[in-house]
């Protein structure tokens, strides 16, 4: 399946190196031409003659030894390579990459290929978590590179938690689907999308909130990407794992929210409003911690932005696509949204639905469009409903007229 496909297998100092050699030998008897790129360290679990036997290729470590003296090793390889894995990705290699240093043969043939790169990340789970570590990964995603995250269970190091590097038969099925024609009825498409809720503060030590817990967002964050959109995901605070191969634009409060979607409408193709925006905000916000006193306080409260309506005002060739979240009569309700802003679709769910509604991993939803449209989709998970959403959106408006938009 995956003859002719040339593969760079980049292999970093962990004890997760043993799980490298099987990744090469699966990729290897499933067709690729595989060729193995060594750090020091990492020559310190396995050695390349490993590597060499299982690819059948000879294996690289030292920048200036150059097997064939006709082409310069590290260039020839990084423009030889269809996709380049990291695979284990540890902490070291991610913070140079993201930081530009290119100081081995490795993170110098990363800089300089033009290829589709994946991380595949294994180290202890304190270290995985570390702010500086977190930081790399986003500064890393939101440059293009794509991650395969790491899997939960017993380390090496003793401990329990996140930082084991992902099977090897899993990271050759995602290879799989990589160089497997899809159709991407979005690829040139620039799809902006709002996720999870927004913080109105009140003082330095209180805010206004919602239940969003952004999962929706997400989920159609990484559909829209799939379906091969140049995707941009504005956050409000979540505890998710951003998405790799998506830009993604953290803010905290409605205002933030909507100078960032103003900031990418003008050339957007489709904006997917999902988030739950405050509609109000305190009038008032104290710099000093608001201390209590006898009897009760009242908030005074000012209204935000409405994100959605203003977007409506000025859509051009956009492709609007709402969502409300309704307690009751909310067919009714949705149908209104959608007259009153001005958009193409709206996505209506009742939050008491217990399969449905904030923080659930699955949604119960109705999409209406302003063509007259009312699909309903039961229970499913959020990942799956949010591409079955966006296909039907695209069907809708039909595929050649989408992409004359």
């Amino acid at each position: 399946m995956l003859k002719d496909k040339k593969v760079l297998i980049c292999v970093t100092g962990g004890i997760a190196v043993y799980k490298a050699v099987a990744l090469v030998s699966k990729l290897a008897q499933a067709g690729a031409d595989v060729k193995v790129m060594m750090t020091e360290s990492a020559k310190e679990f396995v050695t390349p003659l490993s590597f060499q036997v299982m690819s059948r290729n000879d294996v690289f470590f030292d920048t200036f030894d150059e097997k064939d003296s006709s082409v310069i090793a590290h260039i020839d390889l990084a423009d030889w390579a269809d996709l380049i894995i990291v695979a284990p990705a540890t902490a070291n290699v991610l913070g140079k990459v993201a930081n530009g240093i290119a100081d081995n043969m490795v993170t110098t043939t990363l800089l300089a290929t033009t290829a589709e790169v994946w991380f595949a990340p294994a180290m202890n789970v304190d270290m995985y978590q570390n702010k500086a570590v977190m930081r790399n990964i986003e500064m890393l995603s939101n440059d293009g590179y794509r991650f395969i995250e790491p899997s939960e269970g017993f380390l090496a190091c003793g401990y329990v938690g996140k930082g084991r590097l992902e099977e090897p038969e899993k990271i050759v099925e995602l290879v799989f689907e990589h160089f497997t024609p899809r159709n991407l009825p979005l690829k040139g498409k620039k799809v902006v999308i709002t996720a999870g809720p927004t913080r109105e503060r009140i003082d330095p030590v209180r805010y206004v909130s919602n239940f969003s817990s952004g999962k929706m967002g997400y989920s159609m964050a990484e559909a829209a990407r799939d379906l091969g959109a140049e995707t941009v995901l504005i956050s409000g605070p979540v505890s998710l794992d951003k998405p790799s191969g998506v830009r993604v634009v953290d803010i905290e409060s409605a205002e933030d929210m909507f100078q960032a979607v103003v900031k990418e409408y003008e050339d957007a193709a489709m904006v997917i409003k999902s988030a739950a925006v405050a509609d109000y905000k305190p009038a008032e916000i104290h710099h000093q911690k608001m201390k209590k006193s006898d009897g009760d306080a009242v908030l005074q409260m000012a209204r935000t932005t409405d994100i959605l309506k203003t977007l409506g005002e000025r859509k051009d060739q956009q492709i609007l696509v709402g969502f409300a979240a309704e307690t009751e009569n909310v067919l009714a309700y949705g149908q209104d949204k959608l007259q009153r802003k001005n958009l193409d679709y709206i996505i209506v769910n009742d939050v008491t639905d217990p399969d449905g509604g904030f923080g659930n991993d699955t949604n119960v939803v109705t999409l209406l469009s302003k063509k007259g449209l009312v699909q309903p989709h039961e229970s499913m998970p959020k990942r799956q409903l949010a591409k079955v959403l966006l296909e039907e959106i695209i069907e809708e408006e039909g595929l050649d007229g989408f992409n004359d938009r």
